[in-house]
């Protein structure tokens, strides 16, 4: 019977999680690798804690009344955890437990001393550390101590930290199981940690080791300052010596204690290089073998290293695969599109398959390869000043990248081959006949595929989409679609440069753009304000929205006074712009037609805040404005030198620029149009096999990619394993923040702005819309959770085209994500709203109801002291 109850370590690897917990498994693994050197012990099993959880009374209850609890209610998490754990530690350990370990502590030593650990199911997993939720016992002597420790270990389950870890993570309390680690103490001259891989930049091929004197948990605890070596490739290239005052040491007779470092010794480095690089070996060994870099924890004994711990680097965001050795610089998609959330597989392959420029995934994110166009000069100038003028942040990663010798090959200019990210821009007229031919082809083509798609399902249906793609990329790369794009950013450059070479003043093309003709993003915000005016005048209609909290709302709407002129505003309006969503490049996530519930809380803040025909008034308004703006720079222009040449200049870059800035935003519409018939198929496709018992729901496919799911419609089986791995993976990456750019050595680059001329504490970012406005900051995250009063400041982390509904209510913009023409930016440029981007860490330091003031001309944000 003790059999079930412990294991010793020798008997165990890391494939028996579920039997001895997460550390407990690594320590296994940990003591299988040669030349790696582990102290004895044994795992109570997590038979013994099931055994032990049986026997509270009111387990059951107390397990479904924490799973009811928000993760932020801290009172009463606190309240219902600290109950569980006293209930724990209330049961008699069970004789035949007992028993068993008093077995095993006789075989390894009775009298000798030990570290008693927690090892949960849940823990040192690749997904999830849970690094520091449950409790370590150090140098605990005698059997009748082990066992009490063993029994707070199992109530350490139920800290109130480790339950808010398991909300947040959304991992079920009832699927968390407790083993312990009773392993030998040894007496350390020095112990600490040693990442595989770098914690703060991210590179793989950079370990970091902490050092003390002591026992670890000194470090650990935050007790001291280690020492910190840096190791490249055999080298110790960077190394930081502490002041080390105190030390933790273990007692005779049972326990530890902190005492002060030998003065002759605090400046002394706790290893020489020589143990340093020797350590980084064995460590390099260590994740070789777990197949991922670690996160180790070891003691010097004498001169030989023991470890007691390994668990992987969670935080790290993973590396694109890559066909060969080489370095690789890769440039992130969501950066670029506004959408740095994860994505599923399915939206992953789907990307892939239609996108212009093959792309790699990593974290559940998108990057493309800029390595072969920074390599030879001509192509890394052009696709520095394309980026830098969208984003300095990505331009200033990459060329942090380019001054580190030797990572990106020179390579000869292949003469005029266009880059692959930037493509090549033919000079084409300014005649609005252009966009218009533009627009009719691609609603043609979306014609055609909503018409060809029809009935076809099974095999059948992926290989016609297969074809659909191709189709979607010639309609992209249509002769005149990126030179109609290209046209309206370049005449933009050109009028802010110009006449803030001209004239001094800066981002004078803001005013200028001012509703211009054809924006379909602008059009879709105004546009809800009319929708706004159809339902305003019904007070029950507004009064049901209000109590409205499912998608199946509109049918009900038909039997309220007013109700059926509502939902035909509505109706009218998702036919125009039902496809779109928040991230809607990930083809997964719910569509407003799909949950039209989600434009709710925009519609009432219009009928709240505007009088009727806002839209047209704000529409003539913003025309108006760009006209007196061109007629006025236009004259200042002529009473200059050669005034009538530049004059006539800007005249021909305005008509440009008005006549394609609009265009800028269809391309993305299209998109995401073709997107939705793809969707709608594809779910049909997915119902299908739901009814064939092939699949448990239909949005299981989200995470197959697509030739998963071709080969699932074809086969008729799917690997249910597989779907839940993706699943967990995903809830994974969405902790993970995707850097703009990465390289093939794991480093992860945010770029910094170079600049002084801002005021001191201002926050600083990218100036997208000029002005100066000043107001309340609504820092919101979740479109859905809008809740907006006139004169409000949107503060967000990055807005795509299905943000701005928002934009009309707003008087600013700040965001953490975004470029010069970026869908927010030139949004915000329609509006007349002064905007800064790219401002870093902006949801997190400005504070839902702080006054700001937004500098959208100079490109910074100011937080304004409280006013009395």
């Amino acid at each position: 019977m003790s059999e079930q109850y412990v294991l010793d370590l020798d008997e165990v690897d890391e494939t028996q999680v579920a039997v001895v917990g997460g550390k407990g498994a690594h320590l296994g693994g940990l003591a299988r690798i040669e030349g790696v050197r582990v102290p004895g012990g044994f795992c109570v099993t997590t038979d013994a804690f099931r055994q032990i959880m049986a026997q509270v009374p009111s387990m059951a209850d107390w397990l479904d009344e924490l799973a009811r609890l928000n993760a932020d209610d801290r009172e009463g998490i606190g309240t219902l955890s600290a109950r569980i754990r006293r209930a724990v530690e209330g049961i008699a350990v069970p004789d035949d437990v007992a028993a068993a370990v008093t077995g095993a502590l006789a075989r390894h030593g009775e009298r000798a001393a030990y570290a008693v650990r927690s090892s949960a199911t849940a823990e040192d997993l690749p997904t999830a550390s849970f690094a520091g939720q449950q409790d370590t016992y150090l140098n605990v002597v005698g059997t009748t101590e082990v066992l009490r420790h063993i029994s707070r270990c199992w109530a350490s389950l139920f800290t109130e930290r480790a339950v808010i870890y398991r909300q947040r993570n959304g991992i079920d309390h009832r699927t968390v199981h407790m083993a312990v680690v009773v392993q030998r103490m040894v007496v350390p001259r020095a112990s600490g940690i040693l990442f595989t891989a770098d914690p703060v930049t991210g590179n793989r091929k950079v370990a970091t080791v902490d050092a003390g004197f002591g026992l670890g948990e000194a470090l650990v605890s935050g007790l001291v300052n280690p020492d910190v070596y840096k190791v490249r490739d055999g080298e110790v290239i960077a190394k930081t010596i502490a002041a080390k005052e105190r030390a933790l040491h273990a007692l005779p007779d049972g326990g530890t204690r902190e005492t002060a470092v030998d003065a002759r010794l605090r400046e002394q480095p706790a290893l020489t290089d020589e143990q340093v690089l020797r350590l980084v070996r064995l460590g390099r060994d260590i994740e070789a073998h777990f197949g991922s870099p670690q996160d180790i924890e070891w003691c010097l004994v004498d001169d030989d290293f023991r470890f007691v711990q390994s668990r992987p680097v969670t935080t790290l965001f993973p590396v694109p695969e890559a066909d060969d050795q080489e370095n690789h610089v890769y440039v992130s998609v969501g950066h670029q599109q506004m959408m740095t959330d994860a994505m599923k597989p399915l939206g992953l392959s789907i990307w892939r398959l239609t996108a212009m420029a093959p792309m790699r995934e990593a974290g559940g994110r998108l990057f493309v390869d800029s390595t072969r166009p920074l390599s030879s000069p001509a192509s890394r100038a052009r696709l520095l000043d394309l980026i830098g003028r969208g984003d300095p942040l990505t331009r200033d990663a990459l060329e942090t990248v380019l001054d580190r010798e030797g990572f990106v090959p020179t390579l000869p200019d292949a003469g005029p081959a266009r880059s692959p990210v930037t493509g090549t821009s033919a000079p084409i007229e300014t005649d609005p006949a252009i966009v218009t031919e533009l627009i009719k082809r691609n609603e043609e083509s979306l014609t055609a595929l909503e018409h060809d798609i029809r009935d076809r399902t099974g095999p059948a249906l992926f290989d016609f989409l297969l074809e659909a793609f191709e189709e979607h990329k010639r309609v992209l790369t249509d002769p005149l679609n990126l030179p109609a794009i290209m046209a309206g950013m370049e005449a933009t450059w050109w009028l802010n440069d110009k006449l803030l070479e001209w004239l001094g003043e800066k981002n004078a093309a803001d005013t200028l753009t001012l509703s211009a003709p054809g924006n379909v993003t602008s059009e879709m915000g105004l546009a809800l304000l009319d929708v706004a005016d159809a339902i305003r005048p019904h007070p029950e209609v507004v009064t049901f929205l209000q109590g409205v909290e499912d998608e199946d709302f509109l049918d009900e709407l038909a039997e309220l006074p007013g109700g059926t002129e509502a939902r035909d505003a509505i109706e009218a309006y998702l036919d125009r712009y039902g496809m779109r969503c928040v991230g809607e490049i990930d083809i997964t996530r719910p569509r407003w037609r799909e949950r039209p519930d989600t434009l709710l809380p925009l519609i009432l803040d219009n009928v709240r805040n505007f009088e009727p025909g806002a839209a047209e008034r704000r529409f003539e308004q913003g025309r108006q404005r760009a006209r007196e703006k061109e007629e006025e720079v236009l004259s200042r222009l002529r009473a200059l030198p050669d005034g009538d040449r530049k004059a006539d200049e800007t005249k021909r870059m305005i008509d440009r620029v008005r006549t394609f800035i609009g265009y800028r935003e269809y391309p993305k519409y299209g998109i995401v149009s073709r997107y939705f018939v793809y969707k709608r198929a594809l779910l049909e496709e997915a119902e299908r096999l739901v009814r064939a018992g092939v699949l448990r729901e239909k949005e299981d496919v989200f995470y197959l990619t697509f030739q998963e799911f071709h080969e699932a419609a074809r086969s008729k089986r799917v690997d249910e394993q597989l779907i839940r791995r993706r699943e967990e993976a995903f809830r994974s990456y969405q902790a993970l923040t995707p850097p703009r750019v990465l390289t093939s050595d794991g480093e992860t680059l945010n770029g910094a702005y170079r600049r002084d001329d801002v005021p001191a504490g201002a926050l600083i970012g990218l100036p997208v819309s000029a002005g100066t406005v000043e107001g309340r900051a609504r820092v919101i995250l979740d479109m859905a959770q809008a809740d907006l009063e006139p004169g409000d400041i949107l503060v967000t982390a990055c807005t795509d085209p299905s943000w701005s509904p928002l934009f009309v209510g707003i008087a600013g913009l700040v965001t953490e994500v975004g470029g010069l023409m970026t869908h927010g930016a030139v949004i915000a440029r329609e509006y007349g709203l002064p905007a800064v981007v790219g401002v870093e860490g902006a949801t997190r330091l400005i504070q839902d109801g702080q006054r700001i003031r937004v500098h959208g001309t100079d490109g910074y944000v100011e937080i304004l002291p409280l006013t009395p």
